[in-house]
């Protein structure tokens, strides 16, 4: 999901047919919308019981043609926290086939994300009944963010699989992307309850959201997206927030700027020291707000750090 306003939970502010323990699949030009255009599977991660990683997994789709994809699927295995694609800005990373600690990732543009085991992406049309769509051009580099957690008491063996579905090259679309925000400056204090991390920036002016979310860790009670003082999206469910969904004729346009906040309870096994922002679920915490947004020129999105917004919009 870390300091980069694109990395958001990576790391603050051709042919998949040679890559060693994975699969893809490209049907050779632009299928029916509802067949599949392409799919990556990550290689197996073995995680001991009791562990938690989070490993990154490098690829080139294997498109040979833009795709206008309307609908992402993916699947991840038990223990998978969530897994975030990146596409890879410069395609400067590992091999394919590499799985790391990611220390590899370099300077990603956020893509899909999925907290769920099973979760399905599918666009709607926007506000004049046009299809929205990201673009994904051919052989772009890439790679999934994957964080496990083992709760059991035997070895769990883990991948991630991401489906793509494209638009036919001859049907018109609107292009949409993510917008994602970060706070780097959470420090809640050894044993606090209800202490509460705000943050407040600018949006793209224009953009018009059909979803909004959150993603925090394990210490998170609530989570809140608010357009000045006007509630957009609560939760109290930090492993599986769900989303705020907009439709036509009805989408999102923010009137303020955009405030998001978490409040924590640091009662845990590590209650007994302070907890910052980081990868960790049980040792680190996040406080983000992520949503889909049209029209998009790509990925936009802020970061809190140092009491100030660093922002791409």
């Amino acid at each position: 999901m870390r300091s980069s306003v694109l990395l958001l939970s990576a790391s603050v502010v051709s042919s998949l047919a040679s890559l060693v323990g994975a699969c893809a699949t490209d049907s050779g030009g632009t299928p029916p919308a509802d067949q599949p255009a392409f799919s990556v599977v990550s290689a197996d991660v073995t995680i001991a019981p009791g562990e938690e990683v989070t490993k990154c997994f490098y690829f080139h789709t294997p498109n040979t043609e833009i795709l206008h994809v309307h609908k992402w699927v993916s699947e991840m295995t038990d223990g998978s926290h969530h897994m975030i694609y990146f596409q890879s800005l410069g395609g400067t990373q590992p091999a394919d086939g590499t799985i790391d600690d990611c220390e590899g990732a370099g300077q990603p543009l956020p893509v899909y994300g999925a907290q769920t085991p099973h979760h399905e992406e599918d666009f709607p049309k926007d506000d004049v009944g046009v299809q929205l769509a990201q673009v994904v051009v051919p052989n772009v580099a890439g790679y999934f963010q994957m964080h496990y957690v083992n709760a059991g008491d035997a070895p769990l063996v883990a991948h991630v699989e991401l489906t793509a579905y494209a638009l036919d090259d001859n049907t018109g679309f609107t292009r949409t992307d993510l917008f994602g925000t970060y706070n780097a400056d959470i420090n809640i204090p050894a044993h606090a309850t209800n202490f509460k991390v705000s943050a407040t920036c600018d949006v793209t002016q224009g953009a018009k959201f059909w979803s909004m979310s959150t993603h925090a860790h394990k210490q998170a009670v609530t989570t809140e997206v608010r357009d000045g003082s006007q509630m957009l999206f609560h939760s109290a469910d930090w492993e599986h927030p769900g989303a705020q969904q907009w439709s036509a004729p009805e989408f999102y346009t923010f009137g303020s700027k955009i405030t998001w906040e978490c409040t924590y309870d640091n009662i845990g096994s590590n209650a007994n020291n302070p907890i910052v922002d980081g990868q960790s679920a049980r040792t680190n915490e996040m406080c983000m707000a992520t949503g889909y947004y049209f029209p998009a020129a790509g990925p936009r999105g802020c970061v809190m750090s140092g009491g100030q917004c660093q922002c791409v919009l």
